[in-house]
């Protein structure tokens, strides 16, 4: 393990007390580097929203946010299960709860995930949501991998619910709606950007991304400048941040 980024990671996900904090940046933040340092093929994040209903609100990659929304869909899952008891759940090998979670069980060994760690994110009595690694290979999971990964959900809950109380009451339950409003316009950014360029869906938003990093942009910000036509794809996909992202040979349309 790098210990530098495991430091480097606990700080970038402290230090949110910013007038211009990124709810959907943060919390991708947060996968990219579990996935990183944990030995573990993708994560999520599932956080509730107002009303207290689940949304997938990060993923990794496009294959696990799938596998995150049917999760959802059919209200079943060690994620799900996590949010709701408020205690970790581990699973070395989805084969053996066949009989607990038959549909997802089922759709994540399709998706070529064989085992899971859901973490809850909370503290105290309050839980916001669940972060959750997936591997693609079966056995136990390692003892300090899994304290980090708790570690690292716990920090980010810190992070989240100081937004809540920086200003007043409601402005946590303001920054998720405002990212589900995000959540949905940068998906259609993504899938203009697949359709024009060949990209598949993952190579998108890490074209969008890095050029809204580049410039210093929000991504929401950027992805509704894409979405109303205000600002050319052609643009984006000269750029030199976006040019390195090699085309999928089967292009997702939008």
């Amino acid at each position: 393990m790098d210990e530098r980024l495991l430091l480097r990671t606990f700080v970038e996900l402290a230090d949110n007390l910013v007038a211009d904090f990124d709810l959907i940046d943060f919390l991708r933040l947060l996968t990219d580097r579990c996935v990183g340092m944990l030995g573990v093929t993708a994560a999520g994040v599932l956080l509730a929203d107002p009303q207290g209903d689940l949304r997938v609100m990060a993923a990794s990659d496009e294959r696990v946010r799938l596998l995150e929304l049917f999760q959802l869909q059919n209200d079943e899952g060690p994620c799900l299960e996590c949010f709701r008891t408020g205690v970790p759940v581990t699973v070395p090998d989805l084969a053996m709860h066949t009989d607990r979670w038959p549909r997802f069980a089922a759709e994540a060994r399709h998706s070529g995930y064989t085992a899971v760690q859901a973490f809850p994110m909370r503290l105290r009595d309050e839980v916001v949501g669940a972060l959750n690694l997936f591997r693609t290979d079966v056995g136990d999971f390692d003892g300090v991998d899994t304290q980090i990964a708790q570690a690292l959900a716990d920090v980010a809950t810190i992070s989240l619910l100081q937004q809540r109380s920086a200003d007043r009451s409601d402005v946590l339950n303001e920054q998720l709606q405002a990212a589900l409003t995000s959540r949905v316009l940068i998906e259609q950014a993504k899938g203009k950007l697949a359709e024009r360029h060949g990209l598949d869906m993952e190579q998108a938003f890490t074209a969008l991304r890095s050029y809204a990093r580049s410039h210093n942009r929000r991504l929401a910000d950027l992805a509704q400048a894409f979405v109303d036509g205000t600002e050319s794809l052609t643009d984006l996909g000269t750029d030199p941040q976006t040019t390195s992202v090699r085309p999928s040979r089967h292009p997702h349309p939008a």
